[in-house]
């Protein structure tokens, strides 16, 4: 390959590295390098690979995803009525709505996180890893409480047989727990 086209080669992976945006102040910004960060949310106990960030947001912690990753992920839409899950649907009110949903170009992006700071959904960020874990909602987590049954896990015991909780419906259990930290 000649020096020339060697250099354009470079001039091109460079441009294509490089860019530059307009603010809607009119303000000039430029971004001098975009990495590529593949991200994963884990919603419902499904991991999801989300692709990278839409749009760029000052707070990391921010969960923008495109519209068709957000119902990859978590089986929501948006509708007129708001985001919707089967007949589960949560109004997007209008003082939250510039934090929710944007517009990059012609697509529509959500902001995840937001949504679950909304709807009172506890989030887990791993910002190293790129991984967004969403718990269970506060109504989600709840419903066990009226019925006063614990919800149903299974665990291996020292020999590594499975056991379920509800094996043990009906008898009496202790559950012992330990965390270190």
């Amino acid at each position: 390959m000649t020096s020339i086209k060697k250099s354009l080669l470079l001039l091109a992976i460079t441009l294509a590295l490089c860019a530059v945006s307009f603010g809607s102040d009119g303000a000039h910004r430029t971004i001098v390098h975009r990495t590529v960060i593949h991200r994963t949310t884990i919603y419902d106990g499904v991991a999801t690979d989300v692709g990278s960030s839409p749009i760029e947001t000052a707070d990391a912690a921010d969960l923008w995803i495109t519209t068709a990753d957000l119902t990859r992920a978590t089986k929501f839409e948006i509708k007129p009525q708001g985001v919707c899950r089967d007949e589960l649907c949560f109004p997007i009110p209008k003082d939250r709505k510039d934090r929710l949903v944007a517009r990059q170009g012609r697509a529509v992006v959500f902001n995840l996180s937001e949504f679950a700071r909304m709807v009172h959904q506890p989030v887990a960020v791993d910002q190293k890893n790129s991984v967004w874990f969403f718990g269970a909602r506060q109504a989600a987590q709840n419903d066990f409480v009226q019925t006063l049954q614990a919800p149903n896990f299974t665990l291996p015991d020292l020999s590594g047989k499975m056991h379920s909780l509800s094996d043990f419906r009906g008898k009496k259990v202790l559950l012992i727990t330990w965390a270190s930290w």
